[in-house]
């Protein structure tokens, strides 16, 4: 199943997205996501709905948390001229800087040095707390790709991560969420970004220094991870501030997150 939220007419819905269809689902964001997490279909609500006529939201609109994952991919690590963590290095976005499939990332005012990161993220499906490693993968709803966007003169200017993570359009997430049972392995999935076509980070999931379980899980000792919680997983070498020269993203440009069996969240830069 893939889980998209949508508008259509001026109501906002979460249903099943097809090629040419949308599938409106019954009940709030928690009950459908619990009811697939317990393995149960989520009900139809009403007739399916023209893919042309709908406009995509980004599939968790307003996340109660949005955590990202630094230097998660050894290669990415290497890159960067650090060391391996040895625990997860954890930030945060706000609900704020989330925007959808085809929405603009907006270049905030001073920022001369914004960069790009494809990423793999996971959803949340029901409440975690204290979760075993073990266990862990029954609390995932489902999969997405995220687009870490970083104003690295803010990033590394300010001594810490909020202001060149976090600002309004930093997070575009989507097109929507994959659900966990349409994923065989989530650590042996293509991750790629191209720049106006050119491809700029490609890698595998593989490259992950901790996986989905185990981020769950250590997420989950420290903050109740609730359902529509979304945890982007970091990103692969290739980013624009690592490049010799580096390239840095401009008005006009456009970014691409592709991740197999996943999808492709397309976003256009603004200045």
């Amino acid at each position: 199943m893939r889980l998209a939220t949508f508008e259509y007419q001026g109501t906002t819905f979460l249903g099943n997205l097809h090629d040419d269809v949308a599938q409106p689902l019954d009940g709030s964001f928690e009950d459908i996501a619990g009811a697939i997490c317990a393995g149960r279909a989520p009900r139809a609500a009403g007739d399916a709905l023209p893919r042309s006529e709908i406009q995509l939201l980004a599939p968790v609109p307003r996340p109660g948390k949005f955590l990202c994952i630094g230097l998660n991919y050894r290669d990415h690590a290497e890159e960067s001229g650090m060391a391996v963590p040895e625990v997860p290095v954890v930030f945060n976005k706000f609900a704020s800087s989330v925007v959808a499939h085809e929405d603009a990332v907006v270049i905030p005012p001073g920022c001369r040095e914004l960069d790009y990161e494809a990423e793999f993220a996971f959803v949340v499906g029901r409440q975690a707390r204290h979760v075993p490693v073990r266990q862990a993968r029954g609390y995932v709803l489902g999969y997405t790709c995220v687009n870490d966007v970083s104003a690295r003169d803010f990033q590394f200017g300010d001594g810490q991560w909020t202001r060149g993570k976090a600002c309004d359009t930093f997070g575009p997430m989507g097109p929507a969420i994959v659900t966990r049972d349409e994923i065989e392995d989530p650590h042996r999935l293509g991750i790629r970004l191209r720049l106006n076509g050119e491809t700029m980070q490609d890698s595998n999931t593989d490259q992950l220094v901790f996986g989905v379980d185990v981020l769950l899980s250590f997420l989950s000792a420290h903050f109740t991870l609730e359902p529509g919680d979304v945890i982007a997983t970091g990103t692969p070498p290739g980013v624009g501030f690592a490049r010799k020269p580096p390239v840095y993203l401009k008005d006009g440009d456009v970014m691409e997150v592709e991740i197999d069996g996943v999808g492709t969240l397309r976003n256009p830069v603004a200045g």
